[in-house]
């Protein structure tokens, strides 16, 4: 089809199918352009909402790179020579956020402006002279088919007029909206023409300017500052991959280890256990309770910190307290068929908390931790040496004795009622050779850890009979004794184990005696305690469940013989009893207990007792055998 260039006006009156089928292609072409108008208009909205996103964007990033000052980074090292290069960069960006603003009022006068004024002008104009040409020629036909129907009789004369000047009027209104229309169609030729090139000759014009602007700011400064900028940020990408090749050799020889690493008990049989620690951490299960009869254990990271327990779960930032370990017990325990469980009690005898480790090896330095820190050893000038010498004493047991080296004879009051007869008649004293190991006590002789059931396994298990065991107690929680005792004091201690002895004559048997127990629970790792209040009274030494009030022994002061309390462990103190047998003679069996006060004062109270048995007595007899005394 041959190119056309415009429509005739010559032949808008005629209105002729041929001009009529010129003019479909004009419509089409005029369709076409509208079409193609609104996407490209679309496009150049996008190319400068991008522009006018980009103003705004490098207005915040301007803003965020002075931000950088106020964060309160935990890790800031070599944050001032960061922090005066984004201040440089932040500058820069504010300059370029200048040319951007202008960049985007040039883009929206030249480029965007003259398409939406083509397609709200011209193409519109178009539109609107197609729909009155279309009413025009409808209204032609209607009147044509008037006026072809007319009849042939004169006396329709008038009519005819009529519609003759409707006809006239008809033709003059389409032939004038045709000539005007295609006019706006010839034209519409020209001025694409024009609408296509004007914004994109504002849109170059714009870049161009912009990149001018860009360029007479930067100007050789600033490529010497990019130039050291690049140059520290290449120096750190060296530190970066140095450091990470160490990383990546540290990382193979952390991974090289043995699989017993990642194995809770690898060592089972035999764990290498320190039993001198002062200070521990690691992962611990805490034992809570939920409800009457239900429990969760939740997984939580404990460490020590001086004489206390903390616990910091994952994720917080510090720890909080749990337990106040000074003078405390730990002790293994069983506990929903869980292994590694132990429990820490409070000094005053209430229930502590109950922990699982890991492992057994964890388990028994855990014991071992609380227990040196339980000690106050942490408050001594060399804790670390302090704890190893207790290790070390109570590991001597392994070593065969065959001589007892003659200690200090101890300031407490411990002595036998001979003993306490001589000094008072100013008797003076020989020396007494110190006797043998062997001499004290039987090699070989066991040693009893349980002194008795706990209270509550006792009435679980004798309920509805009479408790009787070697000690003689009962199940009464009433001492009526006790009402009548001129001496009443209770002291908190822990059970440490007893074991029978040959004599009774010197303190030199108990002391022996608290080597063998504190070894013995050393080597076979023993860390069960029973705690009890003992009771000291005028007439008996009671040990009493401190939950039930249940009495678990009983001692009659007259068959306590020795006392006596350890000469470097203060908390360490030991009696001995002498006890009928059914035979007819006589057992001795030594007890040792840890208390949460000094010895010291424990047998301060039983000597204090012994005085007032002897006083009761002497008010007791009459004035024949005071006489006879005499």
């Amino acid at each position: 089809m041959p190119a056309v260039d415009k429509l005739l006006l010559e032949e808008a009156l005629q209105d002729s199918p041929q001009t009529r089928s010129l003019l479909s292609v004009f419509e089409e072409d005029a369709g076409t352009l509208t079409d193609y108008t609104n996407q490209l208009l679309q496009a150049m909205q996008r190319v400068y909402g991008a522009q006018n996103e980009m103003c705004l964007a490098t207005q915040q990033l301007s803003k965020q790179l002075l931000a950088y000052e106020k964060q309160n980074f935990a890790l800031g090292k070599g944050d001032e020579e960061v922090i005066s290069t984004l201040h440089y960069f932040s500058k820069v960006v504010d300059e370029l956020n200048v040319l951007h603003t202008e960049l985007a009022k040039q883009l929206a006068d030249t480029m965007v402006l003259p398409i939406v004024q083509f397609r709200e002008k011209d193409l519109t104009e178009v539109s609107t002279l197609k729909d009155l040409f279309g009413l025009a020629s409808s209204e032609h036909d209607l009147s044509m088919a008037k006026y072809s129907r007319l009849p042939k009789k004169k006396e329709n004369e008038k009519v005819k007029t009529e519609v003759v000047r409707e006809v006239a009027a008809a033709r003059r209104k389409q032939h004038l909206s045709s000539l005007q229309y295609y006019c706006a169609l010839n034209a519409l030729q020209h001025r694409k023409r024009v609408a296509m090139m004007e914004p994109m000759l504002g849109f170059a014009h714009g870049q161009i300017n912009f990149f001018k602007k860009g360029a007479e700011m930067f100007s050789q400064s600033m490529d010497s500052f990019l130039s050291s900028v690049a140059d520290m940020v290449q120096s750190v990408q060296v530190e970066l991959e140095a450091e990470a090749e160490k990383m990546r050799v540290s990382q193979q020889e952390l991974l090289s280890v043995d699989e017993a690493a990642y194995t809770p008990d690898a060592d089972l049989a035999a764990p290498q256990i320190n039993r001198t620690l002062i200070q521990k951490a690691g992962y611990l299960n805490l034992r809570s309770k939920t409800g009457l009869v239900t429990t969760t254990w939740e997984r939580l990271y404990f460490f020590t910190q001086g004489g206390n327990l903390m616990c910091q779960p994952r994720g917080a930032v510090a720890g909080g307290l749990i337990q106040d370990l000074d003078n405390c017990s730990v002790m293994a325990v069983d506990c929903e068929d869980r292994r590694y469980c132990f429990q820490i009690t409070t000094p005053n005898g209430k229930s502590g908390i109950i922990l699982q480790a890991e492992s057994r090896k964890e388990n028994e330095e855990w014991i071992c931790a609380v227990n040196n820190i339980s000690r106050q050893i942490y408050l001594t000038d060399n804790p670390e040496a302090v704890a190893i010498k207790l290790n070390e004493t109570a590991l001597q047991a392994v070593t065969p004795i065959t001589g007892f080296r003659k200690k200090q004879e101890s300031p407490c009051p411990s002595q036998n009622l001979e003993n306490s007869e001589l000094q008072n008649d100013d008797v003076p004293k020989a020396t007494v050779s110190v006797p043998e190991a062997e001499e004290l006590i039987a090699p070989g002789t066991p040693i009893q850890f349980d002194i008795v059931l706990p209270a509550t396994e006792f009435l679980d298990q004798n309920r509805g009979s009479r408790r009787i065991n070697p000690f003689g107690e009962t199940e009464d929680d009433t001492f009526p004794e006790a009402e009548d005792s001129l001496l009443q004091q209770m002291f908190l201690v822990r059970f440490l184990g007893s074991m029978a002895v040959k004599t009774d004559h010197t303190t030199e048997v108990i002391y022996e005696a608290m080597r063998q127990v504190l070894a013995a629970r050393a080597i076979h790792n023993i860390f069960r305690m029973t705690e009890s209040h003992l009771m000291v009274t005028s007439q008996a030494l009671r040990l009493i469940d401190p939950q039930t009030q249940v009495s678990r022994a009983n001692f009659e002061l007259n068959s306590v013989t020795q006392f006596a309390a350890h000469q470097e462990n203060k908390r360490l103190v030991g009696f001995v009893v002498r006890l009928p047998e059914p035979t007819g003679r006589e057992s001795l069996s030594t007890y040792v207990f840890e208390s949460n006060s000094e010895g010291e004062k424990i047998c301060y109270a039983i000597n204090l007792g012994k005085e007032i048995i002897e006083v009761q007595k002497r008010s007791k007899k009459t004035p024949l055998e005071a006489h006879i005394d005499k």
